[in-house]
C-alpha cells in the first residue's frame, strides 16, 4: 500500500508540474503578444518557484520508490532498452532545465528570446517525460495497464491539473499585485480574465476526453482476458465507491465549476468569483485524479505463469 501511495504522489506531482510549465509557457507567449514582455513576466514569473517545488517533491517521492535511493544514478544505465531508465533520465533533464529557466527568468539572465527558447525546450522535454512515464506501464503481463487509455489518461491528467494549478497561481499572483502595485491591476486583470477563460474551456474539453476514454476503457477490460475482466470487476465492485466519487468530483470540478468560471470571465468585476471558482475546480479535480490514480494501481491483475 505504501508503494502505491508513493507512486501516486510521484506521478501526480510530476505530471502536474509538467502540465503547469507547459500551460505557463503558452500563456506567457500569448500574454507577451497582447501586453508585452514585462506584463507577461509580471503575470507568470512567481509561479515558476511553485512549479519547481512541486516537481522537487514528486522527484523526492520517486527516490523512496527505489530500493536504494543512494544508488538512484544507476537506474539510467539501461536507457537504450528500459522505459523506466528513460523516465528517470528525462525527469532529471526536465528538472535541470526547469530550474535553469527559473533562475534565468527571475534574474533576467540572457535575452528574452533565449529564455523563451529554453522554456519551449523544457516543455518539450516534459512531454517526452510524460510519454516515458506512460510507456513504463505498457506491459503485456498487465492487461489493465497495457491499453491506449494509459498514455491518454496520463497526458489528460498532465494538462488538466497543470491548467487548473496555473489558474490558481495566476489568481494568487494577481492578489499580490493588487496589494503591491495597484497601478498594474487593470492590465493584469484583463490578462487574468482572458487566461482563465481559456483554462475553463480547456478543462471542459479535457473532461470530455476523460469521459469518453473511461467508459471505453472499462468496456475493453470487460471483454478482455480473464485478468482484464478481474480488473473491471474490482473497479465495479470493491472500488466502486472510489470510482463513483472520482467521476463526480471530476465532473463538478472541471465541468460545473469550469462552466461557471467561463461565465464569470465574461463579466467585469468578477475577480473574486473567478478566484474562488478556479481554486474550487482545482481542488475537486486534484482529488478526482488522485482517486483515479489509486484505481489505476489498485485494480491491476497480472498475468502469471
Amino acid at each position: 500500500m505504501l508503494r502505491e501511495f508513493i507512486l501516486i504522489a510521484f506521478t501526480i506531482l510530476v505530471q502536474m508540474s509538467v502540465g503547469a510549465f507547459i500551460v505557463l509557457s503558452v500563456v506567457k507567449f500569448f500574454a507577451m503578444r497582447k501586453a508585452g514582455q514585462e506584463a507577461a513576466d509580471l503575470m507568470g514569473d512567481r509561479s515558476l518557484v511553485a512549479i519547481i517545488v512541486v516537481l522537487g517533491l514528486g522527484l523526492l517521492a520517486s527516490l523512496f520508490h527505489l530500493g536504494s535511493p543512494l544508488k538512484a544514478y544507476t537506474a539510467v544505465s539501461n536507457f537504450g532498452t528500459s522505459w523506466l531508465s528513460r523516465e528517470i533520465l528525462f525527469g532529471v533533464i526536465f528538472a535541470a532545465l526547469g530550474f535553469l529557466y527559473t533562475l534565468m527568468q527571475l534574474f533576467k539572465w540572457g535575452g528574452a528570446a533565449v529564455r523563451t527558447a529554453l522554456a519551449w525546450l523544457t516543455a518539450l522535454v516534459g512531454l517526452v517525460l510524460i510519454y516515458c512515464m506512460a510507456m513504463v506501464y505498457m506491459l503485456p503481463t498487465q492487461p489493465a495497464w497495457n491499453s491506449i487509455a494509459t498514455p491518454i489518461s496520463f497526458f489528460t491528467t498532465t494538462l488538466l491539473l497543470g491548467a487548473l494549478a496555473m489558474g490558481v497561481a495566476f489568481v494568487i499572483n494577481y492578489g499580490y499585485l493588487q496589494k503591491k502595485n495597484p497601478g498594474c491591476a487593470d492590465e493584469q486583470c484583463e490578462l487574468l480574465r482572458s487566461t482563465l477563460r481559456w483554462i475553463a474551456i480547456a478543462s471542459m474539453i479535457l473532461l470530455g476526453i476523460e469521459f469518453v476514454v473511461i467508459p471505453s476503457y472499462l468496456v475493453s477490460l470487460a471483454v478482455g482476458t480473464p485478468q482484464a475482466v478481474a480488473s473491471a470487476a474490482l473497479i465495479a465492485g470493491p472500488f466502486g465507491m472510489a470510482f463513483f466519487f472520482r467521476l463526480i468530483l471530476a465532473f463538478i470540478g472541471a465541468g460545473v465549476f469550469g462552466l461557471f468560471l467561463f461565465r464569470s470571465t465574461q463579466k467585469e468585476g468578477e475577480v473574486k468569483a473567478m478566484s474562488n471558482l478556479v481554486i474550487a475546480a482545482f481542488l475537486f479535480v486534484l482529488v478526482a485524479e488522485i482517486l483515479g490514480r489509486f484505481l489505476f494501481y489498485s485494480s491491476q491483475v497480472a498475468i502469471t505463469i
